[in-house]
């Protein structure tokens, strides 16, 4: 609703809140139809952050060793086939497994279940009516503030993941407390030692960086996502009908988006989580940045970034295919029965 004003040449803008004006069965209707939408963003993000996983926990393993110990491997295929011959898969390659899925689920059912109230946010705030209609730059601010909330539940599973991918090298250094033995330790283990000698605080160590990770990395993700998914989408057909092929592609291209942008966060972040441990303090995102620059080189802010990018393409194309599709048959269901 606009109206003019004398003193201004400009409209004066009235907003009026989702679901004004409705009666009262239709109100219950909307407010039912924003509790569906959440669940189904609940359970598609769970899906895909399960499927985000197990396609791409070995590379990850890779990629975090390289980050934390980058002059003990030559490449990434140095790294790989020597975890592999020392630890083998379960206790090697799929080092931190639990946690990770943990954390996977954890960020991505949050992360997709405030993606799609933050898209509805966008969608108000600039007048849309439907989430369908915001362009890929909208979806990106979306995406961008939904990662503000994955973070508080990511950090303290990104964190035992870490230093169970990084044990190893830490006793070879003679960093860890307990040598080789502690290599038995499993995630509750772990987690249970950080909260009796650390407490709460010791399970949210480099919560600032992953923060400055998470935040940034995820405007890209959702921006380079649906850019792809607006140029693949063939005349005729909306985004939402490209198929899994296409789907996979364009997920592949906005996890990629997000670990060039975003890389050296989280090389500092990594460093941070594997290197403070017990009695320590926490150095600050912009001292482990700097102290990195001045010992190592530039470079060693991307060191990883190879399996990193051969990891995310086929991990979140698996991703967001579970949770277009899950997204699509809940969405059918839903339709249904309400």
């Amino acid at each position: 609703m606009t109206k003019s004003s004398d003193s201004s040449p400009f409209p004066v803008v009235e907003t009026v809140p989702l679901g004004t004006g409705l009666p009262e069965s239709e109100k219950i209707v909307f407010a039912r139809n924003h509790a569906v939408d959440g669940v189904i963003d609940l359970i598609g993000g769970t899906l895909g952050g399960v499927a985000n996983v197990y396609v791409g926990q070995p590379l990850d393993t890779v990629k975090v060793k390289m980050q934390t110990f980058p002059k003990m491997y030559r490449n990434a295929l140095h790294c790989f086939v020597r975890t592999y011959k020392q630890d083998g898969i379960a206790r090697g390659l799929y080092a931190g497994t639990v946690p990770a899925l943990a954390a996977n689920i954890a960020e991505n059912s949050i992360l997709f279940l405030f993606y799609g109230l933050c898209q509805k946010g966008v969608a108000f705030i600039t007048r849309k009516a439907d989430v369908k209609h915001l362009n890929p730059l909208e979806n990106a601010i979306a995406g961008g503030s939904a990662a503000f909330f994955s973070t508080i539940s990511l950090c303290p599973t990104e964190l035992v993941k870490c230093r169970l991918q990084a044990m190893r090298e830490m006793a070879t250094q003679g960093k860890l407390e307990g040598g080789m033995e502690r290599l038995k330790i499993g995630p509750w283990g772990l987690t249970s030692e950080i909260l009796r000698q650390e407490g709460i605080r010791g399970l949210f160590k480099g919560f600032t960086a992953t923060m400055m990770r998470e935040m940034p990395g995820y405007f890209f993700f959702f921006g380079g996502y649906e850019i792809a998914r607006r140029i693949v989408t063939p005349p005729g057909k909306s985004k939402d009908e490209i198929g899994a092929l296409r789907t996979v592609l364009c997920g592949g291209i906005g996890g990629v988006s997000l670990w060039v942008a975003i890389f050296p966060a989280d090389v500092v972040k990594s460093r941070i989580q594997v290197e403070c441990t017990v009695g320590s303090v926490e150095p600050t995102f912009r001292a482990m940045f700097m102290k990195i620059f001045r010992e190592e080189g530039f470079l060693a802010l991307y060191k990883g970034l190879g399996p990193t990018v051969l990891r995310t393409f086929p991990a979140t194309g698996a991703l967001f295919l579970a949770f277009e599709n899950t997204k699509k048959w809940l969405t059918y269901l839903a339709d249904k029965m309400f």
